[in-house]
């Protein structure tokens, strides 16, 4: 079959139709970018005025307590939250790839924290914690076991969140997860089945090895959008939260200096900083996927 030949004025079309979606990229994804690095290197006066300092935000970095408090809580906040919700959604989607009653409607409600609005999931979740008059508290009260400041405390507060983060992630990584499920070809099954394996040998010897392409990239997209946690903390516990300084992650520490104490220079320092870590950290995930992860 002979293939046609396209020419310039096929070409110029394709560029113009394309032209309106690589203009939009470049100025609300590519530029900010840049001037977010170059503003990294300046410090933000008043009434949008800023002058050249050099390195002097990289090096207020290594001694700002706040970021280094910050780093940890975001490290502990995805050493905690990815695992759970990663390992927790594939229990669920291998329980909702069954053939049970019901199941649309399980599937929908563990999807519903999904298309809920996050300001929604974090007032239903403030009240649900809240210490004098919180379902949870009030549930605890029947025990006769008084019950914590979830979110006031400094020392549970960011489990508090912790945990509902993997909540409300367990829907979307289900679905995911459901898709590389019924990509597994049933044969597999079927011959572990005459070979006489159980149900748990066919889970870690078939499921598992022939998911990890859907577990690799379930832990990307978790691992990044921890990194940016931000919603969640700001609207459970808030700014003048005594418990704030033990919860707040770097994305926060960006928000606090960059719109409320007027320091955008410094903020876009932190900014550049997460993007490097979140880089490296893909990078490293990228090199060691040869090792665990089985595409055949």
């Amino acid at each position: 079959m002979k293939q046609r030949r396209y020419g310039r004025g096929d070409l110029f079309w394709a560029y113009i139709m394309i032209a309106p979606l690589m203009l939009g990229l470049f100025i609300f994804y590519v530029y900010p970018v840049f001037q977010t690095v170059y503003y990294s290197f300046v410090e933000w006066g008043a009434f949008g005025n800023y002058k050249w300092t050099g390195l002097d935000n990289y090096n207020k970095l290594l001694t700002d307590t706040d970021l280094h408090r910050a780093i940890r809580n975001t490290v502990v906040y995805i050493v905690l939250s990815v695992p759970l919700s990663i390992f927790l959604s594939i229990l669920v989607a291998a329980l909702l790839n069954q053939k049970i009653r019901g199941l649309t409607i399980y599937r929908t409600l563990y999807f519903l924290p999904v298309i809920t609005m996050p300001a929604a999931v974090a007032m239903v979740w403030r009240w649900l914690y809240n210490a004098d008059y919180g379902l949870l508290n009030y549930a605890l009260g029947l025990l006769s076991i008084k019950g914590p400041h979830w979110l006031t405390d400094p020392n549970i507060a960011l489990y508090s969140v912790i945990l509902v983060a993997i909540w409300s992630s367990i829907g979307n990584n289900m679905i995911i997860f459901l898709s590389g499920l019924q990509g597994i070809s049933s044969s597999y099954y079927e011959a572990a089945s005459i070979d006489g394996a159980g149900t748990i040998s066919k889970f870690y010897r078939i499921t598992l090895p022939l998911l990890t392409p859907t577990i690799f990239f379930v832990g990307v997209i978790s691992l990044i959008s921890a990194f940016q946690v931000f919603d969640m903390i700001y609207m459970m516990i808030g700014e003048k939260n005594i418990a704030i300084e033990s919860t707040q992650s770097i994305v926060f520490l960006f928000y606090k200096y960059g719109f409320t104490q007027n320091m955008k220079g410094y903020a876009s320092a932190i900014a550049v900083l997460l993007f490097v870590i979140i880089l490296i950290v893909t990078f490293i995930q990228m090199k060691l996927q040869k090792k665990w992860v089985h595409y055949g």
